[in-house]
């Protein structure tokens, strides 16, 4: 794989060593109150066969992310990574959104396709951010992008007619669900592009592969009745983490660029 190695600016290893003390204690605080609520959530939730976290810990949880999002997005507004950071905030800022609609606290209740559609705006940002930062720094591999994307569309489509289509009488939402699932294995394609490129941005793929994990745990749910103990906390417990990887590859991106 060639890409002008004098394009990647330098690398510092402290992930949160290059930021002054108050706006480090600010990221460190957010990441540790965003894991007490929800790991805390699931350790101390009511006993229950689906799940154990609590409605609020699980919604404020994905709250602290959209707030860790720009509090980057803030700090870093004299990095060159600043414009990443941005996508990476629109797109968590829309995830939440989604969750929103999934949980049913907007008006109309539980909104399936209001959640799709926002969590797809979402995965747009991320892409966005995710392939304008590639080109800034220089990781611009063809092979690895398309390759990484192609993989992850046929995974994406494979999954879409096993866990959504097949045997089912095709719905408005059975066919929404493929440019969907599409979408999301587009943010791990060109995250994965990324991370074969600068290994530093390898967990950032991850985040985006568990995201996708998640959705497709609720599609087994939506389509199929799918119903295993504690299956609300395991899409938590991908979709969570996925989503705390993807906004603070932040400071991924900010140390390669440098102060």
């Amino acid at each position: 794989m060639i890409f002008r190695q004098t394009a990647v600016p330098r690398y510092n290893s402290g992930m949160f060593n290059y930021l002054n003390p108050m706006p480090r204690t600010l990221l460190i605080a957010l990441l540790v109150l965003w894991a007490i609520l929800l790991f805390g959530g699931f350790i101390f939730g009511s006993a229950d066969p689906s799940q154990r976290m609590p409605k609020w810990t699980r919604l404020t949880s994905s709250a602290v992310l959209v707030l860790a999002g720009w509090s980057w997005f803030f700090i870093t507004r004299q990095n060159e990574a600043n414009s990443f950071v941005l996508w990476l905030a629109i797109g968590m800022s829309f995830g939440f959104l989604g969750d929103l609609f999934m949980a049913g606290v907007m008006p109309g209740g539980r909104n399936i396709l209001g959640g799709m559609a926002t969590f797809g705006l979402g995965h747009v940002a991320y892409i966005i951010g995710i392939w304008r930062v590639g080109s800034q720094i220089g990781l611009t591999d063809g092979t690895a992008r398309w390759s990484s994307l192609i993989a992850w569309w046929v995974i994406g489509a494979i999954a879409w007619y096993f866990v959504v289509y097949r045997g089912q009488q095709p719905t408005t939402l059975h066919r929404a669900a493929l440019p969907y699932a599409l979408l999301l294995a587009s943010t791990a394609g060109v995250a994965t592009g990324l991370a074969i490129q600068q290994g530093q941005f390898t967990w950032l793929a991850v985040g985006a592969a568990l995201f996708l994990i998640s959705d497709l745990i609720i599609a087994t749910q939506l389509f199929n009745d799918t119903s295993f103990y504690l299956i609300g906390d395991v899409i938590w417990l991908t979709y969570g983490p996925g989503q705390m990887l993807i906004v603070f590859s932040a400071a991924t991106a900010v140390a390669l660029f440098g102060k």
